[in-house]
């Protein structure tokens, strides 16, 4: 795995909807907005962004509840999840866009090409599920965890034994600090998700990467979306975990611009 300078990218915030939204817009190009999981925020995705080249616009956010967003203390669903995505993608100016979501977030990314078609140019599916009842009780466990004893986890569950060496502390600083109210609406968001109907519905262009012993989100859950996504293909990495988009962020990265049509960096 190549070494990759890691930059860190300037904060904004913009009012999207009700909500007043942190984000990190860098690069150029194709627009591609970057999702992330449940327990993480807008700064999930430095490793990933640093190898996608030029070309493309990447745009990461902080959702409800994430970062310096500052929304509502109410309950919300995946849908209000997608819904924000859109009213973020209307503060940026943006018709159309590329939507890559990981874990959690590519819950919520599969919401809004249901509820949103016409906004969506393509879905990058990482890590996730159609349902969060395909998921083991391990992520239930997760969820009732102290955020100290969740950063000493996750190294198993999203790195291979392979890249613990190297990538075990940047893993345990993707989850962010939340309080008990915070963390309880995540989980309770994501608890409601279930499209697995619906995968029929989807007609973004969708390009799938999971990991085939990811402990998180079974592979299973990979193989059905591409199945059951009219235009939909699986690229699997043997062996790999949770955090694919961390320790295999460079041949993501390229699957990500071959999939979206941009020149090899």
């Amino acid at each position: 795995m190549a070494t990759q300078q890691i930059k860190h990218e300037p904060v904004s915030s913009i009012r999207a909807g009700d909500l007043e939204v942190g984000y990190i817009d860098s690069g150029s190009g194709v627009p591609l907005v970057l999702v992330h999981g449940g327990e993480s925020d807008r700064t999930q995705f430095a490793t990933l962004r640093a190898h996608l080249g030029a070309g493309i616009r990447a745009i990461s956010y902080d959702q409800r509840d994430s970062g310096i967003t500052v929304n509502p203390p109410v309950p919300y669903t995946p849908g209000d999840l997608a819904d924000d995505l859109v009213a973020l993608l209307d503060a940026l100016g943006l018709e159309r866009a590329h939507l890559l979501g990981t874990s959690f977030g590519g819950t919520v990314v599969q919401h809004a090409a249901l509820r949103h078609p016409e906004r969506v140019a393509s879905l990058i599916l990482v890590a996730t599920t159609p349902s969060f009842a395909l998921c083991p009780k391990t992520v239930d466990e997760l969820f009732d965890m102290s955020h100290d004893d969740r950063q000493k986890a996750v190294a198993d569950l999203f790195i291979t034994p392979e890249g613990q060496a190297k990538l075990q502390t940047r893993a345990a600083r993707t989850l962010a600090v939340r309080d008990p109210e915070k963390s309880g609406r995540r989980h309770d968001a994501a608890r409601q998700h279930e499209i697995r109907d619906h995968l029929g519905e989807i007609a973004a262009p969708t390009l799938i990467v999971h990991g085939t012993e990811d402990l998180l989100a079974p592979y299973s859950g990979a193989a059905l979306m591409e199945q059951r996504i009219p235009n939909a293909e699986l690229r699997s990495i043997e062996g790999g975990r949770h955090g694919i988009t961390m320790e295999f962020a460079e041949p993501i990265a390229g699957w990500v611009r071959e999939f979206l049509g941009v020149a090899a960096a």
